[in-house]
């Protein structure tokens, strides 16, 4: 079933990790097996957010040899880092598998990133100027309280609650998708691909990498591809209409633009609601009215609609 979420400030920075999180935990009957986000800060020109695993949450009870090798990981990143002329000015952890670098550099992020993911058990969910994509098992209210969430400043996030259907409960298998390695672009989908296989071949003959087996992360590679070919975001969303099939409603942020497509038969709902400086969507409108609990008007977008907003 799945839930999911979005909103953009136009024109101005708002606690769009504390709204989202009011949003996806109104949205918790939908998914209750893992939460994503992906939330859209100040960008600092030079420097990438880098969130990154080091190994499922599952994986960490197996004691004390797993975090022996999850240290061991930790400690190849930096230096593959350091090989590529990126200098490490920030570092988090939210727990001992799910860490936040802050890092400067100016050399092929793709080649870097590739070099970091070549590390065992490494998976880079996000790394962009303005993005940073957090996703974990548990319901909003846990993973917002284990990230610091709550406070997130910034101008745009679209987020996911996961009820898993054809995939495992872990974090690869979680939305939102990141691009790889494309800077800022992420996307969340409730919805079945069909031709999943087929489109994803063609992406991978044109170079991409995927690192899930979910149909959602193809939206998120599509798109990516659309963009790096000048192709606009709302004509790539209007692109997907004709050439990917199933039932569908997406979300697709950029660093500075939130986007929505609906397929033929706009079987999966979404609800609206715009104002002149904030526009909400979402799965069923109680996440709405989570963060706008006085009386508003909403909107069912139609079938093959396609919307896109600017920061």
């Amino acid at each position: 079933m799945c839930g999911i979420a979005g909103l953009i400030h136009k024109g101005k920075s708002s606690n769009v990790g504390g709204e989202m999180t009011s949003m996806l935990q109104a949205l918790k009957h939908r998914g209750p097996d893992s939460t994503g986000y992906a939330v859209y800060g100040t960008e600092s020109p030079g420097d990438y957010v880098m969130r990154f695993i080091l190994a499922e949450q599952e994986a960490m009870s197996k004691g004390y040899d797993m975090r022996q090798i999850v240290a061991k990981r930790l400690v190849e990143v930096e230096e593959r880092l350091a090989a590529h002329g990126a200098t490490v000015k920030k570092r988090d952890a939210a727990t001992d598998y799910a860490h936040r670098f802050v890092i400067n550099h100016d050399g092929d992020t793709e080649e870097m990133a590739r070099h970091i993911e070549d590390v065992d058990g490494v998976e880079i969910l996000s790394m962009g100027s303005a993005l940073e994509l957090i996703k974990d098992l548990g319901d909003a209210s846990v993973v917002a309280a284990q990230y610091g969430l709550n406070d997130f400043i910034g101008t745009h996030s679209i987020g996911h609650t996961r009820m898993a259907t054809e995939s495992d409960v872990d974090i690869r298998s979680a939305h939102p998708y990141w691009a790889f390695p494309y800077n800022d672009v992420s996307v969340v989908h409730n919805g079945q691909i069909t031709n999943y296989w087929i489109m994803r071949r063609q992406m991978e003959r044109k170079g991409h990498r995927f690192m899930s087996d979910c149909d959602s992360e193809l939206l998120a590679v599509y798109t990516a591809d659309n963009l790096a070919n000048g192709v606009s975001l709302e004509d790539s969303l209007r692109r997907s209409i004709e050439e990917i099939d199933g039932v569908f409603t997406y979300l697709v942020a950029t660093k500075n633009q939130l986007g929505m497509a609906k397929d033929t038969m706009a079987a999966k709902p979404l609800v609206l609601y715009e104002s002149d400086d904030l526009i909400a969507m979402a799965s069923e409108e109680v996440a709405i009215r989570a963060i706008l609990p006085h009386e508003i008007d909403t909107t069912d977008p139609y079938d093959e609609e396609v919307r896109v907003w600017q920061a």
